[in-house]
């Protein structure tokens, strides 16, 4: 008889003993990690635990030294359909030091999709969506000079949703914003969710995102401490070698480190 098939969703994102170093230190020590459609996954660890360099992996950014990245179940070397990917990177800002409005911004997040040629009527409604969805419908003609980090931080989230992605990768999405911006980015992201699609979150602390969070994957010096239910489920100090999850805090020092 033919073996059943499986019933989980399939892979988005699948990570098979991977390893990765910066200069001459090890980042990543050989992670095993799959994230599958509809997920809502969140890397959390201290500074210099490999989040980022996960992520970045992912997209290639970071090449690994050794083990395999798959992305909607093809390898990262042959992976071509980067419009299915929307990725807003840790600790940058929209402005780039030429003029731009709110809505040039993200519009350059449509290009994936229109191969860099001229914008359709599908692609400039999908603009305005990923700007009304941020809350800055009433100011996408403002130039991004003038905005708040939190709103710096809404219009790179705008511009990768303009491309309507299946999949969402987020670096630290709420450092350094406050808490109005987190609840409004909180909320898009609850939408987004509830279209199916799949979220992989770098985060410090849960915060507002932590009613969207189905698992934790919780980093040490390159290793998976923990895969399963997020923080609260287990209580706030029951992950194995981690000591910086702390979902309901208001503030917190930042810690330093190298590598994040």
């Amino acid at each position: 008889m033919p073996e059943p098939r499986s019933t989980k969703p399939d892979p988005v994102i699948t990570l098979r003993g991977a390893t990765a170093t910066l200069g001459a230190r090890p980042v990543l020590r050989g992670i095993d990690l799959t994230v599958r459609r509809g997920e809502v996954a969140a890397l959390l660890g201290a500074n210099g635990s490999g989040k980022s360099t996960a992520v970045r992996s992912v997209i290639g950014q970071v090449p690994l030294t050794s083990g395999s990245v798959e992305l909607f179940g093809t390898p990262l070397r042959r992976f071509r359909n980067w419009a299915r990917i929307g990725y807003v990177p840790q600790r940058t800002t929209a402005a780039s030091g030429v003029p731009a409005t709110i809505r040039e911004v993200v519009a350059a997040g449509r290009l994936s999709r229109t191969k860099l040629g001229p914008l359709r009527k599908a692609d400039r409604d999908a603009v305005d969506r990923a700007i009304e969805l941020v809350g800055l419908g009433d100011r996408a003609k403002d130039s991004v000079s003038a905005l708040s980090g939190g709103q710096h931080q809404r219009v790179l989230i705008a511009r990768a949703l303009a491309a309507e992605p299946e999949l969402l990768i987020m670096d630290e999405p709420m450092a350094g914003v406050d808490l109005a911006s987190q609840e409004i980015l909180a909320e898009t992201l609850r939408e987004q969710v509830a279209t199916g699609t799949t979220v992989l979150l770098v985060l410090h602390e849960l915060g507002p995102l932590e009613p969207l969070i189905d698992r934790a994957i919780v980093l040490r010096d390159g290793c998976v401490m923990h895969d399963g239910p997020p923080p609260k489920a287990l209580g706030q100090h029951a992950l194995p070698g981690h000591d910086h999850v702390h979902p309901h805090a208001a503030s917190e020092p930042a810690r330093t480190g190298l590598l994040t």
